[in-house]
């Protein structure tokens, strides 16, 4: 297996008999001592995961370790490099991280912390070669009609949409703002007898009231002020095709009645006209709205609630779609760097945690905004948690399991809330490990460079809490 494969590279031969023998039970070892031996190894043993040492020769100024690290990168786009460096090499380690590389460890090496940190390296390529696999055996079921999902629930709604839209019935579909509505009937549409005819979106929550039977429906000249010529409306243009009536529950009581007598008949009427006219069109409804509610509040007419809702189909939340949280990610990941020519590599396995543990109340719309921001502004070549301006996992924990942290917390803003809890769990952390930043890193499930400007923020300095307990 790819992660059982491991290249160390550095061009002291103490290091790499050291690294070998602490590191040998767990993984198949390859060596290198020059930039030439490790393009050759990365080639010919294809491995998972690389020790990199930026020196690689007597000149200190000479750190071929970036081009071993970019070159080998080009070879294999997964691969997780962890340089090693020394602990006045900060801004070259941060460079590394910037280029592409997993994380970095500061000299002395410790083979159990080092080791630490290869696991979630190897955890990380195994998450991602798990995915891979599950796109090659799902084959095309990953996308459909344009809609990326993985999930059984998603696929149970592939199924109904390839049963429902040969036929010519009217179909509601419902769940949360977000979950792709418009996709799915815009999918319908494709799949019908229909798809060379139009398709017609119409949010009905978004017009005017006093504009929305013209605009469904059409005018006639002198009909009201304004109208200085005859217009046809939406169902007329969507004639031989099919109209979409997103957020349905919006519709007004009296046009409620129109839509009724135009799925009974097929016929309208513009404003201001008496002759009705013949359209033949397939109506789709949506909303997220419960209707069954509006229709015991009598803001919904029931009769064309079961009009329209022939067939039904409800949209699964983001929340309980699964891995469906992690294919999209990828799938975002691919877009917006083409489309915005960036070179992001993927994800922190501490930035899929934080994706697959928040709600997204916004669903698939929030996921690719939140994304697109994130692939825009990231300062590195690694999405971390910090770009994704999300909840970190700790905090969420710490919401969920223990009440106690947040109720000290009255009167406070979102952001003062999350930077004092942020703190709380940062000094916490550093307690624990005696200032160990390496091991607080672990604790708090981010990288060093992460925790390191999370320290910065909050001007903590990890030297504090070594004096605290006698340091280490």
């Amino acid at each position: 297996m790819q992660q059982k494969t491991l290249l160390i590279v550095d061009d002291e031969e103490a290091i790499l008999k050291q690294l070998t023998w602490g590191l040998g039970r767990d993984f198949n070892i390859v060596t290198a001592r020059t930039p030439d031996e490790a393009l050759g190894a990365v080639k010919t043993h294809r491995p998972g995961i690389m020790i990199l040492d930026l020196s690689l020769s007597d000149d200190p100024a000479q750190l071929e370790g970036f081009h071993v690290l970019e070159s080998s990168l080009q070879v294999i786009s997964t691969l997780k490099v962890i340089v090693i460096t020394g602990h006045d090499e900060r801004e070259n380690a941060l460079e590394a991280i910037s280029k592409g590389a997993y994380d970095f460890y500061a000299k002395p090496v410790v083979i159990d912390e080092l080791r630490i940190l290869i696991r979630r390296a190897a955890q990380l390529l195994s998450l991602e070669e798990e995915l891979a696999a599950l796109r090659r055996r799902a084959g095309e079921r990953h996308e459909f009609e344009g809609i990326i999902a993985l999930s059984e629930k998603m696929v149970s709604v592939f199924d109904t949409v390839k049963r429902a839209a040969p036929t010519d019935v009217t179909i509601l579909i419902t769940g949360e703002s977000g979950t792709g509505k418009e996709l799915v009937a815009s999918a319908i549409h494709r799949r019908s007898p229909r798809r060379d005819g139009p398709f017609v979106p119409i949010n009905c929550g978004a017009i005017p009231e006093n504009l929305l039977e013209s605009e469904l429906f059409g005018h006639e000249k002198g009909s009201f002020t304004g109208a200085h010529t005859s217009r046809p409306g939406k169902f007329e243009v969507a004639d031989g095709g099919t109209v979409f009536l997103d957020e349905i529950g919006e519709l007004p009581l009296a046009l409620q009645v129109k839509i009724l007598r135009f799925l009974q008949d097929q016929v309208i009427e513009r404003v201001g006209a008496r002759e009705p006219i013949e359209v033949d069109v397939r109506i789709i409804a949506a909303t997220n709205r419960n209707l069954n509610e509006m229709i015991a509040e009598r803001t919904f007419r029931e009769d064309l609630f079961y009009r329209i809702n022939t067939i039904d189909i409800d949209l699964p939340p983001l929340r309980e779609r699964g891995d469906d949280v992690t294919l999209l990610a990828m799938y975002f990941l691919n877009r917006f760097n083409r489309e915005y020519s960036k070179n992001i590599r993927g994800f922190s396995d501490a930035a899929l945690e934080t994706l697959h543990r928040y709600s997204w109340p916004g669903n698939v719309r929030e996921l690719e905004n939140r994304l697109r921001r994130a692939i825009i502004m990231a300062p590195e070549k690694i999405i971390q948690p910090d770009d994704l301006d999300l909840p970190h996992p700790k905090t969420l924990a710490a919401g969920a399991g223990a009440p106690h942290e947040t109720a000290v917390l009255p009167g406070k803003t979102l952001r003062e809330a999350r930077d004092e809890l942020e703190y709380r769990l940062i000094t916490r952390a550093l307690l624990n490990s005696t200032g160990n930043v390496s091991a607080a890193a672990q604790e708090l499930a981010v990288s060093r460079p992460t925790l390191h400007d999370l320290m910065k923020k909050h001007s903590i300095d990890p030297g504090d809490f070594r004096s605290l307990k006698g340091g280490r």
